[in-house]
């Protein structure tokens, strides 16, 4: 066999430059030791999480500061996503958030109760004048909390750019102890076209990964042909935390020639949705492992950098290739792989069966679907590249292939739901069957007359479904005719079995009161310490609606100095 030679390569070839971001600016937003349980940038389901979460001692109410002088730009508050979250915005362009907080500081939460009262909602979204709301540096701005999405109490903190483009946060020289190298768990070898093979098959093929003592990794020789290329599954710890955190860069190198970099220190939302191209979004549909592959198959990510050949390793028949993965975290913990492969054309290769169907559809080409009372539209560019859809039905029941290849726009369904009778059809929803059918899942469902329509980022089974089951309403701290006198809060649980919870409403003695809802717990609060003018006989009434209109009604006396 013919060697090509390796290039000698030094250690500052490698390193990747960072641009200059203050370092004095920003200061923690938390007066404890910052600990980590989730990273920027890494991986989470269909984006990449857009700053840090700081841990908070597994406990809510810490002490939140601003992180240098500004004014809150944007104040939102929502049942999901980042629950009660606050943006203070700089004189130096840059935008702070702090979510998940339990609640808002002196000024700011007047303000926001002000406006909930005003427009008798929770869910609320403010973007205050400048003069409005200014924060000095340090200053206490909020409590920590767990609201929203959050899956534990803990600080999520952001740093943005004037354009909303989340940035690592330690680039601003917020310091994080870690001094563990990343860990591969995982690497596999991906033959890309009809003729390429990895020891003689043509499908995917999991590497035999050996760690040696020094941290790095080798891979067992393996034979290979054509095009190639790699995926690697990988994570990191910082020294305080047990966590499974993202890394920061990832480079390869065919025979000492950079061909390819992940560099995670920058994203723009609108792009975040790739991830799932990014990854091999098949094999985590199927094993939960996320395996990033390291060639750029169809994907328009700005993270990838100094992309040589697509990424992809051209291996000629008796001809030995060296290839290195490098893996780093912020601080520059490096974990090496090095894959020696010999290149070996097979006479005959192992193949499997390519799903071959009458649906068959291009990036460029919209498909239009329409069987019985089911039609939809995939329009075009919602696939990266060519593909066989599995496309049937049964009855009100639609199978639009596996949820095992990742979209870049959302597909309207529509149902025809003429044949029902009225009382039906003001019932009926379109649901998001799970994997075995075991349960349906409400998909937030449009009417117009006899059509439902709901839009899907996600392929799959879906069905129509009907719901005639009201809402539960339970008090929780009180019992009716009590006196409350001594109460701060007021809780009740509310829960829909079926479509799930759509609105709620709830007064006393015909006013309106904010009750905040934590669809976690499920359970409505409501503070005392508003201020609402009561009397000593209060009549509370709840009114809770599921997504189809079932709704329910709470009534209870209580009695109040």
């Amino acid at each position: 066999m013919r060697f090509i030679p390796v290039l000698l390569v030094f250690a500052s070839f490698f390193s990747f430059a960072q641009p200059k971001y203050p370092q004095d600016y920003f200061s923690s937003p938390l007066d404890i030791p910052l600990i980590l349980s989730g990273t920027f940038a890494e991986l989470r389901s269909n984006h990449f999480h857009s700053g840090m979460d700081i841990k908070t001692q597994q406990r809510t109410g810490l002490k939140v500061k601003a992180s240098a002088k500004g004014y809150v730009s944007r104040i939102k508050v929502s049942h999901y996503g980042y629950g009660k979250a606050l943006y203070i915005t700089h004189p130096n362009g840059y935008t702070t958030v702090y979510a998940h907080l339990n609640k808002f500081s002196g000024a700011i939460e007047a303000y926001i109760k002000q406006k909930q009262y005003e427009k008798e909602t929770y869910e609320i979204e403010l973007f205050p004048k400048p003069e409005a709301l200014p924060v000095e540096k340090k200053a206490l701005i909020a409590y920590s909390g767990n609201t929203g999405g959050s899956g534990g109490p803990h600080l999520h903190y952001e740093i943005r750019d004037n354009e909303e483009r989340p940035i690592n946060p330690m680039l601003f020289g917020l310091d994080i102890k870690d001094t563990t190298l990343p860990r591969i768990s995982a690497v596999y070898a991906y033959p890309l076209n009809d003729s390429s093979h990895v020891n003689g098959s043509n499908t995917k093929q999991k590497l035999q990964l050996i760690p040696l003592k020094n941290g790095d990794y080798t891979i067992k020789n393996f034979k290979a042909f054509g095009a190639i290329g790699f995926g690697v599954a990988t994570w990191d710890r910082q020294d305080l935390a047990a966590n499974k955190n993202g890394v920061t860069n990832i480079q390869t190198f065919v025979n000492g020639r950079k061909n390819f970099e992940l560099d995670f220190r920058r994203f723009s939302f609108d792009e975040t949705k790739h991830i799932n191209q990014l990854i091999d979004y098949e094999h985590f549909k199927t094993t939960r492992q996320r395996v990033q592959k390291l060639f750029r198959d169809h994907n328009t990510l700005s993270l990838y950098k100094e992309v040589y050949n697509e990424g992809i390793v051209n291996v000629e028949d008796s001809i030995n290739v060296l290839y290195k993965i490098k893996v780093n975290d912020y601080k520059n913990n490096a974990s090496w792989i090095t894959i020696s492969l010999s290149g070996k054309k097979q006479k005959s290769i192992t193949t499997s069966p390519h799903l071959k169907t009458s649906y068959f559809t291009t990036p460029e080409t919209p498909l239009t679907f329409k069987e019985g009372p089911v039609s939809f539209t995939i329009p075009a560019h919602t696939f990266y590249k060519e593909v066989y859809l599995n496309i049937n039905t049964s009855g009100d029941t639609l199978t639009l292939h596996k949820d095992i290849v990742p979209l870049k726009k959302s597909i309207p369904i529509s149902y025809d739901i003429s044949k029902y009778n009225t009382t039906d059809k003001a019932k009926l929803y379109i649901a998001k069957l799970s994997k075995y059918n075991k349960k349906a899942y409400y998909a937030f469902t449009k009417r117009k007359g006899d059509t439902l329509t709901t839009y899907t980022k996600r392929l799959g089974r879906f069905a129509l479904a009907l719901d005639f089951d009201k809402p539960t309403i339970t008090a929780l701290n009180f019992k009716k005719g009590q006196w409350l006198s001594k109460y701060r809060y007021l809780k009740l649980k509310i829960n829909d079995k079926t479509s799930g919870i759509s609105k709620y409403r709830a007064t006393i003695n015909g006013k309106w009161i904010l009750m905040e809802y934590d669809y976690k717990t499920k359970t409505l609060t409501h503070d005392f310490n508003d201020g609402v003018v009561l009397d000593t006989k209060n009549n509370l009434k709840v009114i809770v609606t599921d997504n189809v209109g079932n709704n329910s009604t709470f009534e209870a006396l209580f009695y109040r100095k």
